[in-house]
């Protein structure tokens, strides 16, 4: 046989959760597995027939065999460099069970999300759900939290307890800086935390889309080393002449594959892949081994793709993931073949723990922590007294996390502004989940909603209650629908509602990732039957009162310039 291992192997991980991890973990070290396939090498860029020994979820020896031929190839496990694990909408084990079928056996994780909702006890409710699992999560200590002050969070992750989180063994890095205008203009605060993840020798991850040569310049020597939200090529390589590596993302909303893919053969050790945000219905799908399969079929160099999922980013992160040499962690996958890189099994730690589309890790069932602190609302909160004959529009694009900024012609019923359904100008509302407050009301273009309205307690990067719809009626039943489960995704139209519950900090389920993937993809479904033609209308939404991606957004406390960096007036 190609793959000799011994019989508990499926058994080891089917009873996890019933012995406890002390017994599974002396259950591996007594565990040894031998493997012969052909070998990728990705550090000296070569394939090798040989033979792989494990002892105690290590690489014992590597035997290279000359002349032997085998069907089967031995790849390093595959590594997401940047995810933030909450938009799965499931916990952390939940998702490695996802990802590890795809041959993924390393995430680099921002718990900025559940952080922002719940502070320090968010950060910890990753790490602890994280270690019921052999998948090699890598969190960071969340850098903006909040993002910026102009809009409300749960909780606020100061100097003091930035420190207390980089002095951890378990956290790897400083998370990604998306203040980057506190970078460029000083703030005290933003550059006492850079100072942090230099004073513990931590790699800082970065979040700068847009900067000119002068801004980059100074982005990067303030030892900010890696961008995931470059989204042309020519920005790209001058972030790469200042020194920074270029994550090419791919994820539900933000898609810069195309655009950034050439870097593959102009900067391959410059390059790590990621995902950034990837929702259920995605992950089941698949993960990095997407991004892989695509530029192989584009005729990238198979050692230039594999090392942006391996090398790099495990040298990079100081990651525990194996890259298949003697003495390292015994985390890699066997594939069909390099040129069609099917995914046929994913061992971690010397265990098998996916094998032709099965996971072997264990389940968990979740705590459930929340913060949601607000009572239903009234209709007439979401109406707007007309000011002007002209209102700014916030323009929202498929597959982008950057918007345009439209003016059109307002809408009228007696003096409230509406929707103006013909051209697609949308109500869009926020609402503040942890303090009594008005809602921010602003419009929106890009949606295509004919009928009815959605809302989403998942509204990067504070989570308030974001809310787009026909009319304020509609709205306002879709927000109230979030409030009294304190947390979820709903859609409604006529007399019908639909919700995906999200009863951990209002942005993740309780469920395992099948149960919430097809939720998720009815009420997806739901909302595109409405006229919306997003393709990811909840994770579009999601963005659109984030306030430190360009160029107009809505946060809880208004509409917001992020190009001038300041509130503006919905009038024009």
């Amino acid at each position: 046989m190609i793959i000799q291992h011994i019989v508990f192997t499926v058994a080891f991980f089917s009873v996890i959760s019933s012995i406890g991890l002390f017994a599974a973990e002396r259950a591996r070290n007594q565990y040894e597995m031998t493997i012969s396939g052909n070998i990728a090498d990705v550090i000296n860029q070569e394939f090798y027939p040989g033979t792989i020994y494990v002892r105690n979820g290590k690489i014992a020896e590597i035997k290279r065999e000359p002349g032997k031929i085998y069907p089967l190839y031995i790849v390093p496990g595959l590594v997401d460099s940047h995810v933030h694990i909450e938009s799965s909408m499931v916990v952390p084990t939940e998702f490695a069970r996802a990802a590890s079928v795809h041959g993924t056996v390393a995430a680099v994780s921002d718990p900025h999300e559940i952080a922002n909702v719940l502070g320090m006890k968010g950060v910890e409710f990753m790490l602890e759900n994280a270690r019921n699992t052999p998948f090699k999560f890598a969190f960071g200590a969340p850098s903006c939290v909040p993002a910026t002050t102009f809009e409300t969070s749960g909780q606020t992750l100061g100097q003091v307890e930035t420190d207390e989180l980089l002095s951890r063994k378990d956290i790897k890095y400083l998370s990604e800086m998306m203040n980057f205008p506190g970078v460029l203009y000083d703030d005290p605060n933003v550059w006492k935390k850079i100072e942090l993840a230099k004073k513990y020798n931590k790699p800082i991850d970065g979040h700068a889309p847009g900067l000119d040569d002068a801004a980059i310049k100074k982005y990067a020597q303030a030892g900010i080393s890696t961008d995931h939200e470059t989204f042309t090529l020519e920005e790209a390589r001058r972030k790469i002449s200042a020194g920074m590596k270029i994550m090419i993302r791919e994820g539900s909303a933000a898609k810069n594959f195309e655009a950034l893919v050439p870097l593959l053969k102009e900067s391959p050790e410059f390059v790590m892949f990621c995902s950034d945000d990837k929702h259920p219905d995605d992950l089941l799908s698949g993960h990095i081994n997407l991004l892989i399969k695509r530029a192989l079929e584009l005729g990238y160099d198979f050692f230039s793709v594999i090392r942006a999922a391996t090398l790099n980013p495990v040298r990079h992160f100081s990651l525990e993931a194996g890259l298949l040499q003697k003495g390292d962690n015994a985390d890699f996958i066997i594939i069909d073949s390099p040129k069609n890189f099917n995914v046929i099994e994913t061992i971690i730690n010397g265990q098998v723990a996916a094998e032709k589309g099965n996971s072997y890790l264990p389940t968990i069932i979740p705590a459930v922590v929340n913060n949601f602190q607000i009572s239903e609302k009234k209709v007439e909160e979401f109406q707007i007294e007309a000011k002007s004959d002209i209102i700014k529009v916030i323009g929202a694009i498929d597959g982008e996390l950057i918007t345009e900024k439209l003016l059109f012609p307002v809408k009228v019923d007696g003096n409230n502004i509406i929707s103006d359904v013909k051209s697609d100008v949308l109500k869009i509302a926020v609402i503040n989940r942890y303090n009594e407050s008005k809602p921010s009301i602003g419009f929106i273009h890009g949606f295509g909603i004919k009928s009815g309205a959605i809302a989403a307690s998942v509204g990067h990067d504070s989570h308030n209650i974001i809310a787009v719809g026909v009319s304020d009626k509609d709205i306002c039943r879709a927000v109230n629908l979030i409030i009294s489960e304190k947390g979820g995704l709903t859609a409604v139209y006529g007399d019908r509602e639909h919700i995906l519950p999200l009863p951990i900090a209002g942005i993740i389920s309780d469920k395992d990732l099948k149960t919430v993937a097809k939720s998720y993809s009815e009420i997806d479904k739901k909302v595109k039957a409405m006229g919306c033609k997003l393709k990811s209308p909840f994770m579009t939404l999601s963005f659109m009162a984030l306030p430190v991606i360009p160029k107009l957004k809505i946060t809880d406390k208004g509409l917001f310039d992020v190009d001038k960096f300041a509130f503006t007036d919905i009038f024009k």
